[in-house]
């Protein structure tokens, strides 16, 4: 019998989440820089419904990050769109009034989903054991 893990949880929105779990987008963008401490930490991916999944919370994923930069402008965000995924139209565009970061992401492993039984934080949900 295999012994459980805590690890910190990150939430990310359905359809985004998919699109991460397939391969097609490497790099999550955020208006802020990942915490020095998730840096390369292996984390549970918590799908959250957003305005279109017909579901609750679950973890779907272990996700790792190992590498967190600034976009210094549109035009350099925009030439990303292939790993980022994020296009003029999105509700996550590019906005001159907040700064963007790229979150490489080096690791998803699947999981079969698994409802979250706490309550969510925000960004981070602390303390999830697998």
């Amino acid at each position: 019998m295999s012994k459980k893990r805590t690890y910190t949880g990150i939430n990310i929105q359905y359809p985004i989440s998919q699109l991460i779990l397939s391969g097609e987008k490497t790099n999550e963008t955020r208006t802020y820089p990942i915490p020095a401490k998730y840096l390369g930490q292996d984390m549970l991916m918590i799908e959250t419904p957003g305005k279109t999944g017909k579901f609750k919370a679950r973890v779907v994923a272990i996700i790792r990050f190992d590498v967190c930069f600034k976009y210094k402008n549109s035009k350099d965000f925009y030439k990303d769109t292939k790993r980022h995924c994020v296009t003029p139209d999105s509700p996550w565009a590019w906005s001159d009034e907040k700064p963007k970061w790229g979150w490489q992401v080096k690791v998803v492993r699947r999981l079969k989903p698994k409802s979250v039984d706490k309550r969510l934080g925000i960004k981070f949900t602390l303390k999830l054991d697998l």
